[in-house]
């Protein structure tokens, strides 16, 4: 079995870490034909190369799923079995987690304080709260007549694909396969072809904690051949999606042309946060810089958009300016670090065409704006000023540490411009005043609404779009809807013809 093996000698964390590049499918991992290589967004420089999956490959572990799915798992397995094996590599997990902590940062270039106070540790949780529900996903015994029973049964809906972005890697795997295997099914994931690692690492932690061989498959590639072979497979019966919009609709389509499979997905986003004359000022700059910067603005939920009261705008833009200033920007595994790389060449390039479109229409670069150093993929903190409605940096969906401020005069024309996007993931307001936090925030399309705080979830409350951010829920009980197929059955007790 090929592997990779990485010693890290950083301020942050020594240790060795291995990891296994091949596919992990039926419980063993197989050597590819095709291998990826994956780079090191702090220097560009290619840390390995992984396997990359093909549509073969993907068939392979479909077969293996469903067949797990129908011998060794699903129903067959009680609900408090399959929660003390999810609480099991909840365990291991946090057995490892320096280690899994240092490989997300070389990985994606995030801090790995970060990665260790906040990511890790939000995976073990989903894990932990999914193995609680495992023997909680129940049906009804509804009344019709005395001549009939009839209940509701929730049944697992079979084999679900999943596909996870490379910005929060081990999080997101653990959004999609935990409500999916506490609900009993068997499940065949694609990583990021950026950022596999701590998947692959993983693996042997399913095998540990004791899944049965094929209820769990991570398969390696690139989304337009392992993505599009797993939405378009007639065997798999469920996609479970976070990403772009753009790629959202390839997967519907896949989707709606094989087997009209199961789709729920989590899209892009141009989150407004709306601040009132009458905030905690520090506070509100705090929470706002959170709610942009965090993750090098690598997060579908950030604040992109903020929308400043005239009354308190001036003393805002000071205070906000202040505080990005002082975040520190380079090397991931630094103890002060708060942003690192972006993730890629191609995403830094991105990031800084927004950056000269901005300039180009009209908007003032406040703070930032350019290239932080020499080396590597990284952007210094931007916020744009001037800022208009129509402007691209206003209306899509950046992906990095650049933020619009707007000024507005009354409640009702930031309400109008906050709805002003195609998207409609998430929202914050800021106000003292609370009947106006809960009419703003109610008046939001959008399906989080943070008051007084931003990117701040909870693993028990829905998490979800309106609009062109999505379809469906991850988090929570309403997660678990998207995992169960719901069965009527009606049981006939005196009734005669």
């Amino acid at each position: 079995m090929s592997s990779f093996t990485y010693q890290f000698d950083t301020p942050t964390y020594k240790g060795t870490s291995t990891v296994p590049t091949g596919l992990f499918i039926n419980g063993k991992f197989l050597e590819p034909v095709e291998k990826a290589l994956i780079a090191d967004a702090v220097n560009g420089q290619v840390i390995t190369s992984v396997a990359d999956g093909t549509a073969a490959d993907i068939d392979i572990a479909v077969q293996a799923a469903k067949k797990a799915y129908k011998e060794r798992w699903g129903l067959k397995v009680p609900g408090a079995q399959r929660g003390r094996i999810l609480n099991k590599l909840a365990d291991l997990l946090q057995a490892n987690a320096d280690e899994f902590s240092a490989l997300e940062a070389l990985d994606v270039g995030k801090a790995f304080n970060i990665a260790r106070n906040g990511d890790i540790p939000a995976a073990i949780a989903v894990f932990r709260y999914y193995a609680g529900w495992a023997d909680k996903i129940q049906g009804k015994t509804i009344e019709t007549n005395e001549k009939k029973l009839a209940y509701t049964r929730h049944e697992p809906i079979g084999v679900v694909g999943a596909i996870v972005p490379w910005n929060f890697p081990l999080t997101m795997l653990s959004w999609k396969i935990g409500p999916a295997l506490a609900a009993g099914n068997a499940v065949i994931l694609k990583p990021s072809e950026l950022t596999p690692l701590t998947a692959l690492r993983l693996c042997p932690l399913f095998v540990e904690a004791g899944f049965p061989d094929g209820v769990v498959n991570i398969v390696n590639g690139y989304g337009s051949t392992a993505g599009q072979a797993l939405s378009q497979h007639m065997m798999v019966d469920k996609i479970a999606f976070t990403g772009s919009t753009l790629t959202g609709r390839k997967i519907m389509e896949a989707a709606a042309k094989s087997n009209l499979k199961k789709v729920t997905l989590e899209l892009g986003g141009k989150s407004p946060s709306i601040i009132f004359d009458d905030v905690d000022l520090q506070q509100t700059v705090k929470w706002v810089s959170h709610g942009i910067f965090m993750n090098h603005g690598q997060a579908c939920t950030a604040g992109s958009r903020i929308f400043v009261q005239a009354g308190i705008y001036d003393k805002f833009l000071k205070a906000f300016t202040e505080h990005t200033l002082s975040l520190k920007v380079g090397d991931p595994f630094a103890r002060d670090t708060y942003q690192g790389p972006q993730i890629s060449q191609t995403q830094f390039e991105r990031i800084m065409g927004y950056i000269k479109s901005g300039k180009e229409d009209g908007a003032t670069v406040h703070v930032g704006g350019e290239r932080h150093g020499h080396e590597g993929y990284f952007i210094q903190p931007t916020i744009f000023t001037e800022c208009k409605p129509n402007m691209r940096i206003v209306q899509e969906e950046i992906f990095g540490p650049v933020a619009a401020v707007i000024k507005f005069t009354t409640e009702e024309e930031a309400i109008e411009q906050a709805n002003d996007t195609l998207y409609g993931l998430a929202c914050s307001v800021f106000t003292r005043d609370i009947d106006r936090a809960i009419r703003v925030a109610h008046s939001i399309e959008a399906g989080t609404a943070w008051i007084n705080c931003h990117n701040s979830t909870e693993l028990s409350l829905p998490f979800g779009g309106f609009k062109q951010s999505g379809i469906g829920r991850e988090l929570g009980e309403y997660a678990l809807e998207h995992y169960t197929n719901v069965k009527a059955v009606h049981v006939n007790i005196g009734h005669r013809l």
